[in-house]
């Protein structure tokens, strides 16, 4: 009973192997493409938000990383701090 419990688990996770990762579409933008447009990456942002599913991991990744790229810029500007602390 023992060998066969064991059997069981070894074939069941034979079973799971990797998938393969989605595969990009033809037309899909690019990050680049999408940080440069905002008015194109508000749109996909709005479309991700109420139907993922639809749209695709690969495409909504992308569009996330545009916003991300957009808000924090390049990351090449030092932080500054204020010479005086501020007073609270």
């Amino acid at each position: 009973m023992k060998h066969l419990s064991v059997l069981l688990l070894v074939m069941g996770l034979a079973a799971c192997g990797q998938s393969e990762p989605p595969k990009p579409q033809p037309d899909a933008p690019t990050v680049e493409e999408l940080a440069a447009d905002p008015e194109r990456l508000r749109e996909l942002r709005r479309q991700c938000k109420t139907d993922r599913p639809h749209m695709g991991d690969v495409l909504c990744n992308c569009v996330a990383e545009a916003t991300n790229k957009r808000f924090f810029g390049d990351g090449k500007v030092p932080y500054t701090p204020q010479e005086t602390s501020p007073k609270f």
